[in-house]
């Protein structure tokens, strides 16, 4: 009963190290579900690439690092809390280095420990964290008390001008202070010429684009488990909706507990894909949302919401498919978890 992630793994190892080569000042991100690998795998994979920093999305991952091999240093993208108690207990250590984005945390974090590493990030367009520039003035005065690694953008993902918003940052943290500047989602062209400019050094952290960047290498199957003829009208399934025609229930592995069919917000932006939401949420308010599953060479209806760790999916005519055959399903593996993943 396995959710399957196959992966060329030579192939994928060759993109990691074009990558590498690629982008210099490259600190790859290994957060959450590891995109879809898992985070001690990616450790791995980091290790091997040479590279001297890793990042983490929360102070909870570090210890997940390490224990897949990671011995290097290691950047916590989530601000530091007080709230936090993991967070202020890596303060002391010294391969840790913590991002902060309030000036009183900044302040706070010099009286626990003087020697933390620390990251001030800038607030940008994406509203998220950060400091603004009534802010920078505080910071000339308490970077030179601290141990301060430089300055961190993290930019939004469709900046209309992505190289304009990082320059006008970066020029304005340098007047500040002048540290090395990190920097994510900046297009690589947008990044080569920002670090031609700066007099300091320059960073860039990559996830998705990195892990994920080289999609032929990598499918993901789940297995056929049972299959089970159903005529028009009868009832199947939990809530025992009724088939709208003759054909076959498929059950197949992989469910919520996977991230199958898992949904988020739209960030759809052009009339084009508002269309496509929008007739999307018509089928499945009809109770005909299209599944991920490829099953006779075509995506298939869900009969109804997956289950926890199994699909039922609607194959309409006469079978063309076997218990115990693997199908493709098209799985989002910044939010999925596989049963395995297997390298070919």
């Amino acid at each position: 009963m396995t959710l399957t992630l196959h992966l060329d793994a030579a192939g994928w190892r060759e993109h990691l190290q074009s990558v590498r080569n690629d982008v210099p000042g490259l600190v790859p991100v290994a957060k959450g579900n590891g995109y879809g690998f898992g985070l001690a795998r990616l450790a791995a994979e980091t290790s091997a690439l040479g590279v001297d920093t890793l990042a983490v999305g929360t102070s909870l991952e570090v210890d997940q690092v390490r224990a897949g091999g990671w011995d290097g240093d290691i950047v916590v993208l989530t601000p530091w809390s007080r709230h936090d108690p993991v967070a202020t207990a890596l303060l002391g250590d010294p391969q840790v280095i913590t991002t902060v984005s309030r000036v009183d945390d900044l302040t706070t974090i010099l009286e626990l420990n003087p020697q933390a590493r620390l990251l001030a990030e800038l607030l940008t367009s994406m509203k998220r964290h950060g400091l603004g520039r009534a802010d920078l003035p505080a910071l000339r005065s308490l970077a030179p008390v601290a141990r301060f690694e430089g300055w961190t953008i993290h930019l939004p993902m469709r900046s209309p001008d992505p190289l304009a918003e990082a320059r006008e940052l970066a020029t304005a943290a340098q007047a500040a202070v002048e540290a090395p500047v990190w920097l994510s989602h900046l297009p690589l062209d947008d990044y080569a010429t920002l670090r031609s400019e700066l007099n300091v050094e320059a960073r860039l952290r990559m996830g998705t684009a990195l892990w994920l960047g080289a999609p032929k290498t990598r499918r993901t199957t789940a297995r056929v488990l049972d299959l089970h003829p159903v005529r028009r009208g009868e009832r199947v399934g939990y809530w025992q909706r009724r088939a709208s025609r003759d054909g076959w229930v498929v059950v197949v592995s992989g469910g919520t507990a996977n991230g199958v069919a898992l949904s988020a917000p739209t960030s759809a932006a052009s009339l084009k894909q508002r269309a496509v939401a929008l007739a999307t949420g018509a089928l499945d308010a009809s109770g005909h949302a299209l599944s991920p599953y490829t099953i006779a060479g075509r995506k298939r209806s869900f009969v109804e919401p997956p289950h926890m760790q199994s699909s039922l999916v609607f194959l309409p005519g006469a079978a063309g498919v076997a218990i115990g055959d693997e199908v493709p399903v098209e799985l989002r593996l910044t939010t999925a978890t596989v049963d395995q993943v297997v390298d070919e």
